[in-house]
């Protein structure tokens, strides 16, 4: 049997059974944004840099990064006073298109995952905690083939777009990604390039752990053709 700690070998996967529709082929695919397709810690450094300087407030950048996921209302509530936190997302906002995109790249397996649900004729959709407009002009920028971008979604938040897509699969790299595919009724892939190690994801309820996404293609290939035996 494979090892529970990593299973990526498509003949034992954790959980071989979908539970929302189990006799049929499971290819529609939801994915997270934000350090799971695409590394934007560069950018989200960058523009909290030029937020700290436009508003005087200091703000440590290796501590955001160091707890990214949740909203941006979250992290900002971390630097400064409740009743500031309103403006001063409007203008990281502002900012982040012009200097977040452009120095957005792929995490590693990224343009490979989602191309395997593809070929395999699945659907994908991103569900992200960013807001719809930068999370659409990240996907774009980098080139991802997606259907649909839902933004703006945390956690259980998320299970609504999933379930309204019909997304059989959540990948994700946070415990909240955890929360999401269950409460969307989806499987829960997660991968451990975010804050979340491998132990806190497993240990959370994940149905699979993979290291990153270059462990996702194989993975899949097995589990989306997995029927309940008659």
């Amino acid at each position: 049997m494979s090892d529970p700690m990593n299973p990526v070998d498509p003949v034992n996967p954790v959980n071989p059974v979908n539970p929302v529709n189990p006799m049929n082929p499971m290819n529609s695919v939801g994915f997270d944004l934000d350090l799971t397709l695409a590394d934007t810690r560069a950018g989200i450094s960058a523009t909290f840099d030029e937020v700290a300087v436009r508003t005087g407030v200091r703000i440590d950048t290796a501590a955001v990064l160091s707890r990214l996921g949740p909203p941006l209302e979250w992290e900002l509530a971390h630097w400064m006073p409740a009743e500031e936190v309103p403006a001063v997302a409007d203008l990281y906002r502002r900012l982040y298109a012009s200097i977040a995109v452009p120095v957005t790249t792929l995490m590693p397996g990224a343009r490979e995952a989602v191309l395997a649900v593809r070929r395999a004729g699945g659907r994908v959709i991103v569900v992200t905690a960013k807001n719809v407009r930068d999370a659409t002009r990240t996907v774009e920028f980098l080139g991802l083939e997606v259907d649909e971008v839902a933004g703006s979604l945390f956690g259980t938040a998320k299970g609504t777009a999933l379930a309204a897509f019909g997304a059989d699969a959540y990948v994700g790299d946070h415990v909240a990604d955890v929360d999401a595919a269950r409460a969307g009724g989806a499987f829960s892939v997660a991968v451990a390039t975010g804050p979340c190690s491998k132990g806190e994801l497993r240990d959370h309820g994940a149905d699979v752990v993979l290291g990153d996404l270059t462990e996702f293609a194989e993975w899949f290939e097995g589990w989306r053709t997995i029927r309940v035996p008659a």
